[in-house]
């Protein structure tokens, strides 16, 4: 069963968040517009207060499905933009937030814009070693805000992740390409990406470019959303409808 916690008034917005961490994340984001937007935050199979789910991308994405509010404003960071993209080509969504994402996080012969795959390996098998500490040390490498990383630490220390959650994870961020599907939506779509960010190439910035994506570059690393300068993109700029809740 996975857990969820929605909160706010207005248009729908879903956040989901990437692998190794939980909803919990999200809290700065979750208070500075839940005023403005009803937010509903999710963690993800096996990670935070959810139990694992068997099976790979569609499984989880299955679950979630069963949880989201009608048509709402999906957006996903890092691992969570891989589910976002494939929830879109299951369901009807309004809108699509990427942050720090990518249909396609591997290189490959036919794909530029992904990082190294045995690159990527060594980073996880790093990660799986002591989950907590490697979070710890990835979060201090992406802000130097005292108070965020006191925060942001007894959120890693509260909820860990199971060690099937932490495998499925990897496996869908190694091997899956949604570049097809994602290219086939007709929903607004946004990206923000961080300058900085060694696990997003900048690069990809020119594709999403040249997919008439409308993208904003933070000077950041793979946390966009921790900078001061973030904002939600213009994709939320939706009028609220109560009867279409």
């Amino acid at each position: 069963m996975l857990y969820s916690n929605t909160e706010g008034f207005g248009v729908d917005l879903v956040l989901l968040h990437g692998w190794g961490f939980n909803s919990k994340l999200f809290n700065s984001l979750f208070y500075n517009y839940k005023n403005q937007y009803r937010i509903t935050l999710i963690d993800l199979p096996g990670h935070g207060r959810s139990t694992n789910i068997d099976g790979g991308l569609n499984e989880w994405c299955d679950e979630i499905i069963k949880i989201l509010p009608r048509n709402p404003i999906l957006l996903g960071w890092s691992l969570g933009g891989l589910l976002a993209i494939n929830i879109a080509s299951k369901i009807t969504v309004s809108s699509l937030i990427l942050i720090a994402s990518t249909p396609n996080f591997i290189q490959t012969n036919n794909w530029e814009f992904g990082i190294d795959k045995n690159n990527f390996k060594q980073f996880s098998n790093a990660l799986q070693l002591n989950l907590s500490k490697s979070l710890k040390r990835f979060i201090s490498l992406q802000t130097k805000n005292k108070s965020k990383l006191k925060t942001l630490n007894k959120i890693i220390e509260q909820y860990s992740t199971t060690t099937q959650a932490l495998n499925q994870g990897l496996e869908i961020l190694l091997n899956t390409n949604l570049n097809n599907k994602f290219k086939k939506l007709s929903i607004p779509i946004e990206v923000v990406l961080g300058k900085y960010d060694t696990l997003v190439p900048i690069k990809i910035s020119h594709w999403y470019h040249q997919n008439n994506i409308k993208t904003c570059v933070l000077n950041t690393g793979h946390l966009p959303f921790l900078h001061h300068d973030f904002a939600l993109p213009s994709t939320l700029e939706v009028k609220y409808n109560p009867s279409n809740t």
